[in-house]
């Protein structure tokens, strides 16, 4: 097909076969396999001109098209064989990001110390392919994108508070008691701070509380400070606090009733080639965090 699709193009056997490093008449005898296999003549042939019948023009877009595929599949096996390289472009919230992204990073560029990663922490909603990102982590419910969502391990939410502030205010006991405590919230500038709470208990009962927030702040980590300050009881994900849970400096409160966990994905656009750095990435989110 390569040989009589070139044939075709260049109008001339020997022109052809300069071409691909063949004689004229192997070229001649490539045309003549494909008209003894189909049963139909591709090209016809004088000693002064060659021009293409009607079913050889036919069969001349097909074989375009067949030998289009066919380097589309070779690209693909030596793009799968290709080690990851340049620079990944990747956005997650800054909480998620900074606990549990970051410290997981030093391994993924080990492995792969020819991948560069531009990482942007915020907990907006980034726009993947305006703003040119490879990836992006979302912790919410999606709406429908149009995007590639690999889901991950939902996001764990924990209600705490400083041993001083539960000493000078109490710990609740049930869901409804947040009402008469200071909750402090978490708020930026596309979404203010949730005036309600919900809890879900051992029975899968649910609580949806309002809550009062004269604080809100709209980063985890000052939130945290807040916290251990003793300013009031915080909402935030079990990576941030995981520490100062294990070390007393932070109490978990309400511990019999769960705060929902949140859904979280792995976001990226539809291409049927991923570059292999995409793909490596990819995967190494998927299995640390799925």
């Amino acid at each position: 097909m390569a040989v009589f699709v070139k044939a075709a193009e260049t109008g001339s056997f020997a022109t052809a076969g300069t071409m691909l490093g063949l004689s004229s008449q192997m070229v001649g005898k490539h045309v003549q396999w494909l008209e003894a296999r189909y049963g139909m003549r591709l090209i016809n042939r004088t000693t002064r001109r060659q021009s293409l019948t009607e079913a050889g023009l036919a069969f001349y877009e097909g074989s375009k098209s067949v030998l289009a595929e066919a380097q589309a599949v070779e690209a693909l096996a030596a793009n799968l064989q290709a080690a990851p390289r340049g620079k990944l472009r990747v956005n997650a919230p800054i909480s998620f990001g900074a606990h549990s992204l970051v410290p997981k990073l030093a391994q993924y560029l080990r492995d792969y110390p020819e991948v560069e990663v531009d990482l942007t922490l915020s907990d907006r909603v980034v726009d993947l392919v305006d703003e040119g990102y490879d990836a992006v982590i979302r912790i919410a419910p999606l709406p429908d994108s149009g995007l590639i969502a690999r889901p991950l391990a939902p996001y764990r939410l924990i209600a705490c508070a400083s041993p001083d502030y539960l000493a000078r205010h109490g710990a609740p006991s049930h869901p409804d008691d947040l009402a008469q405590h200071e909750c402090v919230g978490f708020a930026y500038s596309a979404r203010p701070a949730w005036p309600e709470w919900t809890f879900i208990d051992e029975d899968g009962r649910q609580y949806v509380v309002p809550v009062k927030s004269r604080l809100s702040i709209n980063n985890g980590q000052a939130l945290r400070n807040a916290a251990l300050e003793g300013l009031g009881i915080i909402l935030q994900p079990c990576e941030l606090l995981r520490e100062d849970l294990a070390s007393g400096r932070l109490v978990q409160v309400l511990p019999g009733y769960e705060a929902p966990s949140r859904p979280m994905h792995l976001l990226f656009s539809p291409d049927r080639h991923l570059t292999p750095k995409l793909r490596s990435f990819i995967d190494f989110v998927t299995v640390t965090f799925g």
